[in-house]
Formats: structure tokens, C-alpha cells, sequence
């Protein structure tokens, strides 16, 4: 997996641009190219990847967002708009996705997750239990529950307004996607509690009205 300097680097020496020029072509600001190739941004943001895509559709978001998988990916609607072809081929098959990419796969924001570049695995416990995608964790905040590298199989939750208390879900909200156990605050029932297993991660709150997509996690692949 590449870092955001390396896909970075690698992205202008395939279009043999300098970064002024290469933010000229997409219409951003060079200075916060030239802060992700410096390190002192981590990763791709959502409004630059919109960016990149809009001017070169052949390269790929998860490739950006991940550093994962190939540099070109195929122009294509949103993952939830797959064609019949594409359904059909991969019947009882799951997508796995990178985490900050559940909110595209929910169908909440624009930038959405093109199909051909989700790896699809077969896992029939998953489709039994009506896993509808993968994750895969980073992080050791739901340790030792889930350890950095698990496969989570998710179930998306299509109205956000009945919580299994204590159960784990795959929260997209203002603050980012995480992995957490919701809890009931009685006292404020327009919040919930996030809690990790991890004791060295406080619990905090998070307003109902934050989330934008929810899904609650239904299994678990782990290599030892």
C-alpha cells in the first residue's frame, strides 16, 4: 500500500507535471499539493480527489484514497447504480471498500466508489447473514475485539432511528467514518455514546443528527 507522498509522486511523473502545472490542470490550489507531497497533509482530501477525477476520469478514487489497487480505473456511475451486467457477475459476491469510502457506498455524498475498482470476495456466512459490504480494519481502538487488518462484513442500516445498544457499527458522521459501540445516553436522547474496546480510547458523544450513514457490523475475517 502507497502512502498520499507516493501516489502523489507517482500520479505527476505518469503525467509528467510539475505541481503548479498539475494544479493548474485541475483548477486547485498548489499550495495544498505542494503540503500532501511535503507530508504535512496525510492523505488525498474528499474536494481534491472530486478534483483530480473531474479532469482525469481514467484515475482511480480508491487508488487515491487508499493507495491501494491500480492507478487507472475505468469511468463508471456510483457503486450504487451497477448495471444489470455488473450485478449479475458478481452475484453473491461482496465489495470490499476502504473505510472512508462508506459514506459514496451509502449513497450519502458525491464522491461515491466506482465498481470496477472494488475487489469482490465470496464468503456465503457473510450472505447468510445479509452482509451487504466488506471493510477492513485500521486501527487497534476496537482491539481486541477487532485487530488492524480484520475484514468486517456490514449491513447497512437504511433509517437511523432504532439502535441495538451495544452492538458494533460502522458510523459515517461529521467526524470522519470509525468503527465504534453505540450506547444510550438517557439523559440527552439526541446523542449517542461511542464507545471503542480499546480502554485507551475515551468514550465520547456524538450527536444523532451527525451521522450519515449507518451500518451495524454482522462478521469477521482475521488472519492470524
Amino acid at each position: 500500500m502507497l502512502s498520499s507522498q507516493e501516489v502523489l509522486h507517482q500520479l505527476l511523473a505518469e503525467l509528467d507535471m510539475s505541481v503548479k502545472s498539475f494544479a493548474d490542470s485541475i483548477g486547485y490550489s498548489s499550495a495544498k499539493i505542494h503540503d500532501l507531497k511535503r507530508g504535512k497533509t496525510r492523505r488525498f482530501s474528499d474536494d481534491l480527489i472530486a478534483h483530480i477525477v473531474a479532469t482525469y476520469p481514467v484515475i482511480s478514487r480508491i487508488w487515491l484514497m487508499t493507495g491501494e489497487g491500480n492507478m487507472y480505473g475505468k469511468p463508471s456511475t456510483d457503486i450504487n447504480q451497477q448495471s444489470s451486467t455488473g450485478n449479475q457477475q458478481h452475484q453473491n459476491m461482496l465489495p470490499l471498500i476502504p473505510i472512508d469510502a462508506v459514506a459514496g457506498y451509502n449513497g450519502i455524498d458525491s464522491m461515491g466508489v466506482l465498481i470496477e475498482d472494488c475487489t469482490f470476495y465470496s464468503v456465503p456466512e457473510f450472505i447468510a447473514a445479509k452482509a451487504e459490504y466488506m471493510i477492513r480494519v485500521s486501527g487497534s481502538s476496537m482491539y481486541p475485539k477487532y485487530s488492524s487488518g480484520d475484514i468486517l462484513a456490514c449491513r447497512r442500516v437504511p433509517e437511523i432511528t432504532f439502535f441495538q445498544w451495544g452492538k458494533v457499527y460502522v458510523i459515517d458522521s461529521n467526524q470522519g467514518a470509525m468503527v465504534k459501540r453505540l450506547f444510550e445516553v438517557k439523559e440527552d436522547p439526541t446523542v449517542v455514546l461511542c464507545k471503542s474496546d480499546n480502554n485507551n480510547y475515551p468514550p465520547f458523544v456524538l450527536p444523532k443528527k451527525e451521522i450519515r450513514s449507518l451500518s451495524i457490523v454482522v462478521g469477521v475475517i482475521r488472519l492470524e
